[in-house]
């Protein structure tokens, strides 16, 4: 391998192949750093990574590129002093070109030549994680179904006994003892309507899909929130107009972005007069999920986030923001997150949350509609999208 920005003298490999040419086949972003921390060479998944030339890179040394104190400098000196092969899972990179610390695994080893420096290789976990994590979630989604079938059951039924029974006693009570009924009454009818939005869960009918607009969808929620809970708010559209349709059911993508937009303008508040939530769509080629119980593959290109500068989300939450039970909200029960992710999940897709304070973003991940409406696996989509 050439130590040096891409030429046509690289050295040829196996079968005449230049070794330029295997190195840049790599899906991760692979440095090699010499003395003084200098760049001496990058692939072409670095240059994406940073999101500059490898002519531009290799003018510069690796504090130049990354934050100050980032493990990717004590990885490469760690190599130069102890001359063995270093690896770190799990860390943050942070460069002045990402909007938020990547988590990444690094790989650091001495390049076997003399001046070879020290070669470096990055591999991105964050996808990784968020399909893990999204798996999780479906679990614990699972888990309320069943409490759900349970709850319907076993709680209603007692509970419009006990509710009538208060209704008759209140008949004959005086005025002090009819406020005790009254609440009876009232009690009753919360846990009546929790166990209503819990029964929502149990619900394991399979989607009557249809090629679906997504801006038909944002559009009418921006007008249902713009018009009532959200007036006081500015949104602003960043659409790709030429996005294909979502395979899934309206109603329910409707009440999807309902819940992310309400959740966003309540942590927006009425008070500020500079809120504001970005409706987003974009084609992202590149993430594949299998599909439990088969071979096939579902391409999730499809990408509509839900963006706004709120005060954010705690750091603590955001591993279990769609657990159910999981609220940031004092008078809240939970299962609002959840259920979105529910139904992302009934339509093959994926969602995840970034925040952090004046910033915060929904994205949900979704596959597009294929010719006969239903959802298109990866088998027909573009062939160069890399494995997930």
């Amino acid at each position: 391998m050439a130590l040096s920005t891409k030429t046509p003298e690289a050295r040829l490999g196996a079968k005449g192949i230049p070794c330029d040419a295997l190195v840049d086949a790599l899906p991760h972003p692979l440095l090699v750093i010499g003395e003084g921390l200098t760049i001496k060479y990058v692939n072409t998944a670095t240059e994406d990574l940073f999101q500059m030339s490898a002519s531009v890179l290799c003018r510069q040394s690796l504090p130049d590129v990354v934050a100050f104190g980032c493990p990717l400098i004590a990885l490469v000196e760690q190599v130069e002093r102890n001359g063995t092969t270093v690896n770190e899972y799990g860390v943050e990179l942070s460069s002045f070109r990402f909007e938020s610390p990547k988590l990444v695994d690094l790989y650091g080893g001495q390049v076997p030549v003399p001046n070879g420096g020290v070669m470096v290789m990055i591999q991105q976990r964050s996808m990784a994680q968020m399909i893990e994590r999204q798996l999780t979630h479906r679990g614990a989604a699972r888990s309320v179904s069943g409490l759900a079938a349970v709850l319907a059951h076993e709680i209603k039924n007692p509970l419009s006994g006990i509710r009538g029974a208060a209704q008759l006693l209140e008949s004959g009570c005086n005025e002090s003892d009819r406020t005790l009924t009254r609440l009876i009454c009232s009690e009753s009818d919360r846990i009546c309507k929790l166990v209503d939005r819990m029964e929502i869960f149990g619900d394991e009918r399979p989607l009557r899909s249809e090629p679906v607009n997504i801006h038909d969808v944002l559009d009418h929620v921006k007008q249902v929130a713009s018009t009532g809970f959200a007036s006081n708010i500015r949104f602003v559209e960043s659409y790709d107009p030429s996005l294909p349709p979502v395979s899934g059911s309206r109603d329910k993508l409707v009440q999807v972005f309902l819940n992310l937009v309400k959740n966003a303008a309540e942590a927006i508040g009425d008070s500020r007069n500079d809120g504001q939530i970005t409706l987003s769509t974009a084609f992202r080629p590149g993430v594949r999920l299998s599909v439990p119980g088969s071979q096939a593959r579902v391409s999730l290109p499809l990408e509509i986030a839900v963006e706004d500068n709120g005060t954010g989300v705690p750091a603590e939450l955001i591993q279990h923001l769609f657990d159910p039970f999981v609220s940031t909200k004092l008078s809240g029960t939970g299962l609002g997150l959840a259920l979105v992710a529910k139904i992302i999940g009934d339509h093959g897709g994926i969602i995840e949350c970034d925040s952090r304070p004046r910033y915060t973003v929904f994205r949900a991940l979704m596959p597009m509609a294929g010719r006969d409406g239903t959802t298109e696996t990866a088998n027909t989509t573009r062939s160069n999208e890399a494995e997930t």
